[in-house]
């Protein structure tokens, strides 16, 4: 059985799309422990605001009058916006003041901007190929951006030797996601989403060799970190009694 080329991008962009989905939900279990703490602690909102910003820009991207036949990249950014704004709002409920209101700025301006960009192109570019590759290139810029931004817990494991501030599914589904919809842009061939997502492969590799160097002194920092814990609890009984 053989597929066409337009066959083939479809199925790629089906498993992109479950895959990507898939990546979206993935920190689902970091903000519930963020949700039962009741505190973000060391987690960064950066990568949850820049997977927002960039879904926007790709949910613009894949409009009919921006970039025709791209339903599949328009759905499943849709739902990655929605999906953002759930944990943007857990970050925004059990962050400290300061960094409440520099998240709410950022996210602000960062739909300013997608709404600024929206019309410019809609009323200035008079063809869906201008505008395909003025909001493209935006694109490329801001999916960097969003498989790069873990680059700032990237270091902080360096630094601590520990990745316990690093969730492993996130990482792992940024490769998968990546190489996915890198074989779909290669299907017809679509260099916005090429370079990106290569770019995001290559980037969630680093990540996921990153947490297999660490995982172990990981264990042995968590495991120190329970005994002191314990000790700690020991001599206050201690003291009581």
């Amino acid at each position: 059985m053989t597929f066409s080329k337009d066959e083939a991008r479809t199925i790629f962009g089906i498993i992109g799309n479950v895959i990507s989905l898939v990546l979206f939900l993935s920190p689902a279990p970091t903000f519930y422990g963020i949700w039962k703490k009741k505190g973000v602690e060391q987690y960064s909102a950066v990568p949850y605001v820049a997977t927002f910003f960039n879904c926007m820009l790709w949910v613009l991207y894949g409009l009919p009058v921006v970039h025709p036949n791209s339903t599949l990249v328009l759905t499943i950014n849709g739902a990655g916006v929605g999906i953002e704004i759930v944990y943007l709002c857990l970050f925004l409920a059990f962050s400290d003041k300061k960094n409440r209101l520099r998240l709410v700025a950022i996210v602000v301006v960062e739909c300013i901007l997608v709404a600024v960009l929206a019309l410019l192109v809609l009323t200035l570019a008079h063809s869906t190929k201008l505008r395909s590759t003025v909001v493209g290139s935006i694109c490329i810029a801001a999916n960097i951006m969003m498989y790069a931004s873990p680059l700032s817990v990237m270091k902080l494991v360096i630094k601590t030797r520990s990745v316990e501030y690093m969730p492993f599914f996130l990482s792992l589904f940024s490769f998968l996601n990546g190489l996915s919809w890198t074989a779909y842009a290669f299907m017809r061939f679509d260099p916005f989403i090429v370079v990106p997502n290569l770019s995001g492969a290559v980037l969630g590799l680093a990540q996921l060799l990153l947490y297999a160097t660490f995982y172990r002194s990981t264990q042995r920092i968590l495991a120190q970190r329970k005994a002191q814990a314990e000790l700690a609890l020991a001599g206050k009984v201690a003291d009581q009694v």
